[in-house]
């Protein structure tokens, strides 16, 4: 019963809870799809954390991706050695740079007072369940090798099984609570992203490639003229 609520119910409350979300958001209170930044009140911290931060976690939700999709070329891929230890080694110095980059962002809102401040409860709350999918993730490349692999006969059919509407939770079911950890907190990340900051990841401003270009007129006198 605990893996039909894990495995079935919860990632499509998250589906709806996201959708529903980012919807109403966007079209209500359209203003607030931001990162609503922080830099002005501290960058140096900023921009240690948040390179080792952003480019990694993206080129490993990618291969998240590119597994999913194209199963059987990243089948094809993995099936020489040499591939499968390079896709391993690499996406383990990834996982440990998001780590630290992560980290620095946290230990940034915790010690400086006015961005603790601006840091509301979600902000944390998301924040955590980052951390907790990083740790999990470096966890279970430890622990449990080759994931890149076993990835394609577990939690890609489920994934598949949820998108035909036919939730197959026995491939989740079998595996280690590290893994089902991963899984659950990823969808509970989906449900809270659309209220949080993470929303201005999917904000593309399309817009303004065919805005008509900005002519910026010095109003004021120069001095000394």
């Amino acid at each position: 019963m605990s893996d039909l609520i894990l495995f079935a119910i919860i990632p499509y409350l998250a589906i709806t809870l996201a959708v529903v979300g980012g919807l109403y958001r966007y079209f209500v209170d359209r203003y607030s799809w931001s990162s609503q930044s922080s830099q002005f009140l501290e960058s140096r911290a900023l921009y240690w954390g948040s390179i080792p931060w952003h480019y990694p976690i993206l080129l490993i939700l990618l291969a998240h991706l590119l597994a999913l999709f194209f199963p059987a070329a990243w089948g094809e891929m993995l099936g020489a050695p040499v591939r499968l230890y390079l896709l391993e080694v690499t996406g383990l110095a990834l996982a440990v740079c998001t780590l630290i980059g992560l980290a620095v962002l946290i230990f940034r809102r915790v010690g400086h007072p006015r961005l603790s401040a601006v840091t509301s409860v979600l902000d944390w709350v998301v924040l955590l369940a980052l951390l907790a999918q990083i740790v999990t993730g470096l966890f279970i490349a430890f622990s449990l090798r080759w994931g890149s692999v076993w990835y394609l006969h577990t939690a890609v059919p489920w994934l598949w099984s949820l998108a035909r509407l036919d939730p197959q939770v026995q491939f989740m079911a079998v595996l280690p609570l590290s893994v089902k950890i991963h899984a659950v907190n990823a969808f509970v990340l989906l449900a809270v992203f659309p209220f949080s900051r993470l929303v201005h990841v999917v904000s593309i401003p399309l817009g303004y490639f065919g805005r008509p270009a900005q002519v910026v007129i010095w109003n004021r006198e120069r001095v000394g003229k």
